[in-house]
């Protein structure tokens, strides 16, 4: 138990812990409906976006709808990197495809929620991968195999959000610019053509160059009914997007690296492949095996991609490892009813503060000793004094360490933390009954096993009662109660009523 605490001690100074909204602040980012909702669908609304953030690992988050139109998402403070990636866990719609040939084989209905999990980055010759493992339902599998039925060696295109009424107008020279396996024009041209391919949603894709917008022009022109949106590289010739603004369309600009086309260079037999294409919401497109286009059903699939090869080690296994985490987040919370605008985050301040935190710490000592004194009051033995105060102290203290380095000490989980105290004390009672009021014809050591064997019972009830909570994802906000409040009775019937018992008994031997 001592080395615990120094152990924890010495992580604690090196790290610091994380403190939730009410007692260090946080960042409020401002969320705008695309339209009014009613009151079950903003609650519907909360619900996911509470899932998508809390599964991305900021385990407090608060989220408050206003009116029936605007949302606040207020989440711990954190870095500015960490804020950019939760903004876009917020502005992504959710909607989740698999395409082949043109048509639908898998949807986000179709996929179990709880079964989502992101796969730690694998570094392969200096290439890092991400990926992101799940589980279908019976009815999903079933339309899945009807629809790759002799499609063979064929890419399953997966996305994320894909555009729907958008155009894209991409420039040629990102084509070649960033080609790495020698790939002649004519044939990314194709790849990307059979990659959009969606049926009557496919996404015409304008390919622009330094002297061909005459040209362009008309087709703009005479589409912008059909087509509202115009995604496009960041910088893009000036002229060019105010005509377009002129016509009317919604400019949706994009990085050079979300505009940017990946492909997978010609097998034998084969031609090249459109891999991924962010800009476009295409997360990989898998070639599927013959095993799984001959009618046959399977259950669990992958999406998976590649960071960026002009990164660094380090930072291609950081992005792999934000990539997974963002797509898991958003898969498992689910598609948003409607869309999102999220405006500019502002610092919120703590509503209780620091004060508080040192309240609750001065109260938690006072009921400690309180109740230490009349268990000495009960029992009439000053030694044990020590030995409560020691493991009560010592059992919160771990608590608060690994809460705090690994999670969150939100509200829920300072209550899990005083509920804490008042099962160790429980357990000191039982233990305390049986080694100095037990019976008097069985050794110290036989009265410490029946009260292990009592305490053992009680934090398996205890950890019964908690796992509902633990598991909800209605109930985000009580989580960390639950956290707290099964981990102490871990902890406590592991490594600090082991530690009372061992002093007591041997005082009593």
């Amino acid at each position: 138990m001592i080395i615990l605490i120094i152990a924890f001690a010495i992580l604690d100074l090196k790290f610091g812990l994380n403190f939730g909204i009410e007692f260090a602040g946080g960042t409020q980012i401002p969320v705008t409906l695309s339209h009014n909702v009613t009151p079950n669908e903003m609650d519907q609304i909360i619900s996911i976006l509470q899932q998508r953030v809390s599964t991305f690992g900021l385990k407090q988050v608060v989220i408050e709808g206003v009116g029936s139109s605007q949302i606040y998402v207020i989440i711990p403070s954190v870095s500015g990197a960490d804020i950019n990636s939760t903004i876009g866990i917020i502005e992504s719609q959710g909607v989740f495809q698999g395409i082949v040939n043109g048509k639908e084989a898998l949807n986000g209905s179709s996929i179990l929620s709880g079964s989502i999990g992101a796969v730690p980055p694998s570094v392969n010759n200096n290439s890092v991968s991400w990926a992101v493992d799940f589980f279908i339902t019976e009815q999903g599998a079933n339309r899945f195999s009807k629809a790759v039925l002799g499609q063979a060696n064929q890419p399953l295109y997966m996305f994320l959000d894909r555009p729907q009424n958008a155009i894209v107008l991409l420039n040629s020279a990102l084509l070649q610019e960033n080609n790495t396996f020698n790939i002649n024009e004519n044939s990314e041209i194709n790849a990307i053509e059979n990659g959009v391919a969606f049926g009557n949603q496919t996404i015409p894709v304008e390919l622009l160059t330094q002297s061909n917008w005459k040209q362009l022009y008309p087709f703009f022109s005479n589409n912008r009914q059909k087509y509202g949106k115009v995604i496009l590289q960041q910088g893009t010739n000036s002229s060019i997007e105010e005509q377009l603004k002129a016509l009317n369309y919604t400019l949706i600009p994009e990085s050079t690296a979300n505009m940017t086309p990946q492909f997978v260079p010609p097998q034998s037999g084969t031609s090249a492949l459109l891999n991924s294409w962010p800009a476009i919401g295409l997360l990989s497109a898998p070639i599927l095996s013959p095993q799984i286009t001959n009618g046959s059903t399977g259950l669990s699939y992958q999406i998976s991609g590649f960071a960026p090869s002009s990164l660094a080690l380090q930072a291609a296994e950081a992005y792999a490892t934000t990539q997974a985490s963002t797509i898991s987040s958003i898969l498992s919370g689910g598609a948003l009813p409607v869309s999102v605008i999220v405006n500019s985050p502002t610092v919120t301040q703590p509503t209780l503060g620091s004060q508080f935190l040192y309240v609750s710490a001065i109260a938690a000592v006072i009921s400690v000793l309180a109740v230490s004194m009349v268990i000495v009051i009960r029992y009439r033995k000053i030694f044990l004094i020590g030995p409560i105060l020691l493991t009560t102290l010592a059992e919160l203290f771990i608590v608060i360490s690994v809460i705090g380095l690994l999670g969150t000490i939100d509200i829920s989980a300072v209550a899990g933390m005083i509920a804490v105290v008042g099962t160790g004390v429980d357990t000191q009672i039982i233990m305390t009954d049986e080694v100095v009021s037990g019976r008097r014809e069985s050794t110290a050591q036989a009265r410490f096993k029946d009260a292990f064997r009592i305490i053992w019972i009680n934090v398996g009830l205890l950890i019964i009662a908690m796992l509902p909570l633990l598991f909800s994802t209605s109930l985000v906000d009580i989580i960390g109660f639950a956290e707290a409040t099964i981990l102490g009775a871990i902890l406590g019937v592991l490594v600090t009523r082991p530690a009372y018992g061992a002093i007591i008994s041997r005082h009593y031997k």
